[in-house]
């Protein structure tokens, strides 16, 4: 293709609303265009890369014996109110009504759709397992859609559904799944992508695993151990606390604490540390504001995936009004009023004196014993790990934390969809039966975003071979020149008859001004033809990534560009 007839506008400065480098550059290198929060436009290179990515993730799941489907991007609401998503899920899901005023909803997933689909097919077990997947638009109305491609509203996602007869059957295809998830990330440029375990949230089973890579820019905190093989999510990272107790119990005994609402200021008077106090967390219930009141130890944070798991209802921070019977700031387990579920955090178990609030104003405690002064008391994990903190597989104080961008999910659903839409099969001794799902999932957007966030310099992106929009980019310096613009035309008929990529930049502009645009649009191997070369008889090949910059004869420069890159494509 000819770059001066390339749709879309190249140019040097960042913008300003550009909070990470994959969103700038893809502003600036005219692969994007700004729609709506969250909705933007393909041009022609974004367009070619993520075709790619879609071509390797076609082949991956075509290796795993998976089937491509289209599932449709409106479906109507009663598919929705089978599974009891149509009512759970919140302001995310788009709904509306056609101009009969029959309910539907924008696809923002496709469970429902899967079972749907297969519901009939699949009433003998002799059907299988199998799996379906599709590429397919989707919505999901985010909150806080933000980083360009990497959190949006509208995104094209590879989704696939297999279906089983038994747990071991979905146990060793999520295997597959699992590796064949590792070939892909290999194939696209992102071999260092980790998985760990996660939190299956709104799409539910009881095991499910997220594709992270490990950047400072991502959203999601993961943890790591050192020492053994252990990582996953913060939401479901479980908090290891050491037992700690002292001989001695204090009394329990109330404290004026004039002034002091917060831990810090409630240990700075009483000269404590944050772990040797019990705080209140409080939240209310969203479908009625009942409040929740979680004791937790001061220096920890509350984990509100755990805390919702727990509850099986989502929850937010509360408004303490005077007519509940808290008093905020001074909330404390002893003598606790108001109307209110109360929850302990294991790290307050066996733990004895702690300074907590006293329920009531401007006063605290100290000396609680909660063995003593709270007798009965249930003790559940809903706090965050710490940094340092204790891993759960080997034992070891060697957790770190570090940032991540999700770039894929697989989940073991169970029979959380087919029971509830009631999909089922004769086994083989006649007995009806739900079969068992699993789901397997990548964004194709934010894949090509977190590809060009990890493989870039200062000037734009450095593209894998395997998703480049284009495998040459051939410049043409002083195309005026007759036999510069010769050399360069034939070169570029060669390279593309040979099925060879190539992006040809032959317009009058200065080299600095097609070496920008270059190093903008990121293709892997660049060629300079230019009056100089020519009368040297060479032509200059660059990678890039700056790898290697090397004179080429032009009497063997075509074969050996087109060597190269076949070479450098194989997997």
């Amino acid at each position: 293709m000819k770059l001066d007839r390339l749709v879309g506008d190249r140019f040097r400065e960042r913008p300003a609303d550009c909070i990470v480098d994959s969103h700038a550059f893809m502003v600036r290198g005219g692969y994007v265009k700004y729609v709506a929060n969250g909705i933007f436009s393909s041009y022609t290179p974004l367009k070619r890369v993520t075709k790619k990515i879609e071509q390797i993730l076609r082949e991956e799941m075509d290796r795993v014996d998976g089937q491509e489907v289209q599932f449709p991007v409106v479906m109507p609401a009663s598919i929705w109110q089978e599974s009891g998503r149509y009512e759970s899920i919140g302001k995310e899901m788009a709904r509306f009504n056609d101009r009969n005023s029959s309910p539907l909803v924008l696809g923002m997933t496709h469970e429902e759709a899967a079972v749907h689909l297969v519901r009939e097919y699949g009433q003998s077990y002799l059907k299988y397992p199998f799996m379906v997947y599709q590429i397919q638009t989707k919505f999901r109305d985010e909150a806080r859609p933000r980083a360009g491609l990497i959190r949006v509203r509208e995104f094209t996602m590879k989704d696939a559904y297999s279906f089983h007869t038994s747990q071991e059957d979905l146990e060793e295809y999520y295997k597959r799944c699992h590796e064949a998830y590792e070939r892909i990330y290999a194939r696209v440029g992102l071999p260092q992508v980790i998985s760990v375990a996660s939190d299956s949230g709104m799409m539910g089973g009881s095991v499910s695993h997220e594709f992270m890579l490990l950047t400072g820019i991502g959203e999601d905190s993961i943890v790591i151990c050192n020492d053994c093989d252990y990582k996953a999510n913060m939401e479901a990272a479980e908090c290891i606390i050491k037992p700690m107790r002292d001989e001695v119990s204090k009394e329990f005994e109330k404290v004026h604490t004039p002034g002091a609402h917060t831990i810090e200021e409630v240990c700075e008077f009483l000269k404590c540390e944050p772990k040797d106090s019990c705080k209140a967390v409080v939240y209310q219930r969203n479908a009625d504001d009942h409040y929740v009141v979680l004791f937790i130890r001061g220096d920890l944070e509350v984990n509100e995936t755990k805390l919702t798991n727990f509850l099986g209802y989502d929850v937010h921070p509360a408004i303490i009004t005077d007519e509940c019977g808290l008093v905020a700031g001074f909330i404390g387990p002893v003598g606790l009023k108001g109307e209110c579920t109360v929850l302990y955090d294991r790290s307050l178990m066996g733990r004895n004196n702690l300074v907590c609030g006293a329920n009531e104003a401007e006063h605290h405690a100290t000396g609680l014993d909660m063995q003593r002064d709270v007798k009965g008391a249930e003790y559940h994990d809903f706090a965050k790990i710490q940094e340092g903190g204790i891993c759960p597989v080997c034992g070891k104080e060697s957790i770190t934390i570090s940032r991540g961008i999700e770039v894929g999910n697989i989940f073991q659903l169970g029979t959380k969809y087919t029971k509830s839409m009631d999909m089922t099969y004769l086994d083989k001794d006649g007995k009806t039966q739900h079969p068992i799902m699993g789901c397997y999932g990548i964004g194709v957007g934010r894949l090509a975003a977190a590809i060009c966030e990890e493989h870039h310099d200062d000037y734009g992106p450095i593209w894998p071979l395997s998703v480049a929009p284009w495998q040459v980019h051939l410049c043409a310096v002083r195309a005026d020149d007759e036999e510069v613009r010769a050399y360069a035309d034939k070169m570029y008929e060669d390279l593309t008859n040979a099925g060879i990529e190539v992006i040809y930049d032959d317009r009058k502009v200065s080299a600095g001004v097609m070496f920008s645009d270059a190093d903008l649009l990121g293709v892997p191997y660049r060629v300079i033809v230019s009056p100089r070369n020519m009368k040297q008889g060479v032509v200059e090949l660059t990678a890039r990534d700056k790898s290697f910059s090397e004179s080429k004869s032009t009497e063997t420069a075509t074969e050996e560009i087109i060597n190269l890159v076949r070479e450098n494509l194989k997997f």
